[in-house]
């Protein structure tokens, strides 16, 4: 499927990423994060594998497992099968340096989503947004670019909002 027009599938789904995306990391509460997160990387998959990046299709694919699994439980043990899933499967589709950075990305989320919450959280997510977005320049995904910078900006935001919140929470309490 030819994923260079703008209009093609592939970048179409690329696009409804970008607003899941967004609607994902404009949330405060950690949970509906969680819940869009899963529809954004069940997104991802179908728009990688059509643009031919089977590594971060897969990458993808897992981390909708991950943040699903997430919305249930912390377990270590859950966090370290989903880490061994990135890794295995990634190690098998890396036939380029470029496909290890959305792995990174996703074992960076895995660890962020099992072990952390509020603004920790939101940093490691931040970081692997960097990773992703340097992957999907590279693999030239429209929307999931764009995604990524609006993520990005958008995770700032609310982290900031969520510091300033804190701070207010702070100088109203006794």
């Amino acid at each position: 499927m030819s994923s260079g027009s703008p209009l093609s599938a592939a970048q179409l789904l690329g696009y409804l990423a970008f607003v899941l995306g967004v609607s994902a990391f404009w949330q405060r509460d950690d949970r509906r994060l969680r819940y869009l997160v899963t529809a954004l990387s069940l997104t991802y998959a179908v728009h990688f594998t059509l643009l031919g990046n089977p590594a971060a299709a897969a990458g993808a694919g897992i981390s909708a497992v991950r943040a699903w699994l997430s919305l249930f439980t912390r377990s270590p043990w859950v966090a370290a099968v989903v880490i061994l899933a990135n890794l295995t499967v990634g190690g098998m589709l890396v036939s380029h340096w470029q496909h290890l950075l959305p792995l990174v990305g996703s074992v960076l989320g895995t660890l962020a989503m099992f072990f952390l919450d509020g603004i920790p959280m939101r940093v490691t997510l931040l970081v692997g947004t960097g990773l992703w977005l340097s992957n999907n320049i590279l693999s030239g995904s429209i929307g999931g670019s764009a995604l990524e910078c609006v993520i990005g900006l958008t995770n700032a935001t609310t982290i900031v909002r969520l510091m300033r919140a804190r701070r207010e929470q702070a100088r109203a309490a006794p």
